[in-house]
């Protein structure tokens, strides 16, 4: 799998930029203490590169989307060798002020973050810190550092395949767990088909040898194998329950309510498409199995491409700003604000979507003749008793009227 995640696939000049106005408002070092937030926003916490790939402001994000927390990454061992934390394996924890300002502007406005460690590729700190303890007190720098209430494990190659690498990872995991109390611990990892892979069952395998219980595990299933989209997505989920029975003998409840999905919006890196739609099929699926996490990679990426169709800065599908984050926030429990979905350049149409102020329509929810709902930027009207019918997708035959762009 090749993600555009690091620092490799960056416009310089993109990267000053975005990173000036990330930090605008503060000058200090140290984010401040934070109160943190219900554990639901930490399982919605969207992926965001503070320093990279063209950072948008999180206070516009938060404000725009009613969302709260951000998955900040990633940590990773230095490019030059060493135990000691970095941001992108450049920029040394120890002496950071740039993300501790885009953190307390985050907690300014209402919000805090998780940060994440590993990634594809680089080098992580499970390589070349040696043992447990030694990789357990690199990250615990990380977590006095920030305040954090939050960590995710994001356990992917080049350590992915390194025994000794993930039983640091998970060890050090596992202490943090034990010696910061209530600190949310996620671990994510590729996904597959079969809901994960090789590695991944071997993974999982160390965690229960260990006696390791997380918050969550999560899989990311993109880059290969999913050009079915959102339904090809909750195939995988649904086996990847299977295997957390099944190799950490859990039932099924516990399974789901310890299961994430961690999606990329938009283009893959191999040219898998995740649409808006794709994204709503797959968080019906969370909400209805009571899933215990629903993050995407990444809110870098949460803009319609205009003058670029560089992956690392835009999704390169028909969105508005921020629409993937509203599910994130949705799943935390919160209603975003309404935005216009954009209108097809390809594909015009004669009622072109607008603002609606008909309620959403949900999936859920039970709808009889006459009730009025908005929906992909138009508003329907049912003709008769319905529920799980999605307007639109079932022609002039099917439950809904459409009446036209809002």
């Amino acid at each position: 799998m090749q993600r555009s995640r690091l620092a490799a696939t960056l416009v310089a000049a993109a990267t000053v930029a975005g990173a000036a106005a990330v930090v605008a408002a503060t000058a200090h070092a140290q984010a401040g203490a934070s109160t943190g937030l219900d554990n639901n926003w930490y399982a919605a916490a969207p992926y965001l590169m503070p320093q990279s790939n063209n950072p948008p402001d999180p206070v516009t994000v938060m404000n725009a989307t009613g969302q709260k927390a951000f998955q900040l990454a990633f940590i990773l061992a230095p490019k030059g060798g060493g135990c000691s934390p970095t941001w992108d394996g450049t920029s040394p924890v120890s002496s950071d002020t740039t993300v501790g300002d885009a953190i307390n502007r985050i907690r300014g406005n209402g919000g805090d973050v998780s940060v994440s460690v590993g990634g594809y590729g680089g080098t992580k700190l499970g390589q070349t810190c040696g043992t447990v303890d030694a990789t357990a007190a690199a990250y615990q720098q990380v977590v006095t550092k920030y305040n954090l209430k939050a960590i995710d494990f994001d356990l992917e190659e080049p350590e992915y395949e390194d025994t000794a690498a993930i039983a640091n990872e998970l060890g050090a995991a596992k202490k943090l767990q034990a010696d910061n109390p209530g600190l949310f611990v996620s671990v994510t990892m590729p996904g597959t088909a079969a809901g994960t892979g090789w590695f991944g069952t071997q993974l999982l395998d160390k965690a229960k040898s260990i006696g390791f219980s997380p918050n969550n595990f999560s899989i990311m299933p993109f880059d290969g194998g999913f050009n079915g989209g959102g339904a090809s997505q909750v195939s995988a989920l649904e086996a990847f329950h299977g295997l957390l029975q099944s190799h950490l003998g859990w039932d099924s409840e516990t399974a789901y309510s310890h299961e994430g999905f961690s999606g990329m919006n938009g283009k893959s890196d191999t040219s898998e498409y995740f649409n808006v739609s794709d994204f709503q099929t797959v968080y019906d699926y969370a909400t209805s199995h009571h899933l215990g996490r629903f993050t995407f990679w990444a809110v870098n990426r949460d803009r319609q491409c205009t003058t670029t169709t560089d992956n690392s800065v835009c999704s390169n599908v028909q969105q508005n700003d921020w629409d993937f984050t509203k599910f994130t926030t949705r799943f935390a429990g919160a209603t975003p604000p309404q935005t216009t979905p954009p209108t097809s350049p390809t594909s015009p149409t004669s009622n072109p979507p607008g603002t609606c102020s008909a309620p959403d329509w949900q999936k859920t929810q039970v709808y009889t003749g006459g009730n009025v709902v908005s929906h992909n930027g138009h508003k329907w009207t049912a003709k008769w008793w319905t529920q799980g019918e999605e307007p639109g997708t079932t022609g002039q035959w099917g439950v809904w009227t459409d009446n036209g762009g809002c």
